[in-house]
């Protein structure tokens, strides 16, 4: 039975991680899914295991975006909640970056947010009803030696929530920022023995997202900083 008040999902930037599950726990809670990235093939199975469709795009470029929407309106419906997980990282020294890699990383992390958010809100906004949920990170908020890229990229997709909640929360269609501001664990990122709760759990990070969309309209939280209890400030 669904627990939240949306009924279709289009998750874009899908990985293996805090993606994954989210869509087993939105699938759980009889939410259609609409699964989104650059390659599709390395989440077939988790697209068969939750019964969402699979679409390509390429989240930097507008008219890919525009064409993933129109896919998925007319395969699922207009979504009523969209989940932007993609992002580039581009590492090394500032003397060294190619020009180009930077401007792939900010496209992706940046501007592909706003493609998103832009093709959402021209669906939502009839309805009155929706929310946009936004992953960031770390560097969200503190940007760290030989990451200026992933910085500047994630610094823009923050500014951009906080200028679309100001925008969007008066007309129903809740929007927040996630700070994942820590390492995620995996199979190829496991906890140390000697550190177990250094990494963030994806399963309790996908909770959270859903719990946000549960909120009284009354107390609606525009961004949620997570973070292992253990992490240095």
């Amino acid at each position: 039975m669904n627990t939240i008040p949306y009924r279709t999902a289009l998750i874009v930037g899908v990985g293996a991680g805090i993606s994954a599950s989210l869509a087993r726990l939105l699938a759980r809670d009889g939410v259609k899914l609409g699964l989104a990235a650059r390659d599709i093939d390395k989440f077939a199975r988790l697209a068969k295991g939750t019964g969402a469709r699979s679409f390509t795009v390429d989240a930097a470029d507008p008219a890919s975006v525009s064409k993933l929407f129109g896919e998925v309106d007319a395969e699922l419906g207009e979504p009523d909640l969209v989940i932007y997980n993609a992002g580039a990282r581009t590492r090394g020294p500032i003397a060294e970056l190619d020009p180009e890699d930077v401007r792939r990383s900010i496209m992706v992390s940046a501007f592909g947010g706003f493609l998103v958010a832009q093709q959402a809100a021209k669906r939502m906004l009839p309805a009155g009803l929706g929310a946009i949920l936004l992953t960031g990170a770390s560097a969200s908020v503190k940007g760290f030696a030989l990451s200026s890229p992933f910085a500047m990229g994630k610094f823009a997709l923050r500014g951009l929530s906080q200028s679309l909640a100001r925008e969007l929360h008066p007309k129903g269609i809740h929007v927040v920022h996630f700070v994942i501001d820590g390492g995620v664990r995996s199979a190829a990122r496991p906890v140390p023995v000697d550190q177990p709760d250094s990494l963030l759990d994806p399963d309790a990070i996908a909770q959270s997202y859903v719990d946000v969309l549960r909120q009284d309209r009354s107390a609606w939280s525009q961004e949620v900083e997570l973070r292992p209890w253990c992490e240095k400030f």
